[in-house]
């Protein structure tokens, strides 16, 4: 018997490690260029953070609650604080960096 009990969103930002979240959309163009720049920042990151991709249109109540009006919309959270928050596409390294220093990672 299974009794895998399934994280909600707020256990995960809720969590001792920062968490990293894209809110999405499928027809959103710029959503899609952050796929890669998400792996690579995986990468450069590996287990110091979690990365969560949220898609907004089948994840409406969360994305209303936090006020998600563009995508993508990047938030860092830890503890569930919210230490950053951007809309638009940011580059990898700019991300590693932003989350070394709100993080304190």
């Amino acid at each position: 018997m299974n009794t895998q009990v399934k994280e909600t969103f707020r256990d995960i930002i809720n969590g001792e490690k920062p968490v990293l979240v894209d809110f999405h959309a499928e027809w959103c163009g710029p959503c899609k260029m952050m796929k890669p720049i998400l792996e690579e920042l995986r990468q450069l990151m590996g287990d110091s953070i979690r990365i969560l991709k949220i898609d907004v249109d089948k994840n409406q109540p969360i994305a209303s609650s936090l006020n998600i009006s563009g995508v993508p919309t990047l938030m860092l959270f830890k503890k569930g604080q919210t230490l950053w928050r951007q809309s638009g596409v940011v580059a990898a390294k700019q991300l590693q960096s932003i989350i070394n220093q709100k993080a304190m990672i």
